[in-house]
C-alpha cells in the first residue's frame, strides 16, 4: 500500500448514522449567524422548488 494512503487517515466513525449526524452538527456549529440564515433561505427555496415539481408531476400523472 502507498505510504500516504487516504484511507489510513479517514475517520471511519463518520460512516455511521450517528457519526454522520455528529459531523453535520459540528459543521453547522462552525457557521456564522449570517451563513446560517443564508443556508436556511436556500433550504427554503429548494423545498419550495421540489414541492412545486412534485405537484407538477402528480398533476401530470393524474391527467389521461
Amino acid at each position: 500500500m502507498p505510504e500516504n494512503d487516504p484511507l489510513d487517515s479517514f475517520d471511519w466513525n463518520l460512516t455511521s448514522w450517528e457519526g454522520s449526524r455528529r459531523e453535520q452538527l459540528r459543521r453547522w456549529a462552525q457557521l456564522t449567524p449570517e451563513e446560517i440564515v443564508r443556508a436556511q433561505e436556500k433550504i427554503a427555496e429548494l423545498t419550495e422548488c421540489l414541492a412545486h415539481e412534485r405537484r407538477g408531476t402528480r398533476d401530470a400523472d393524474a391527467k389521461p
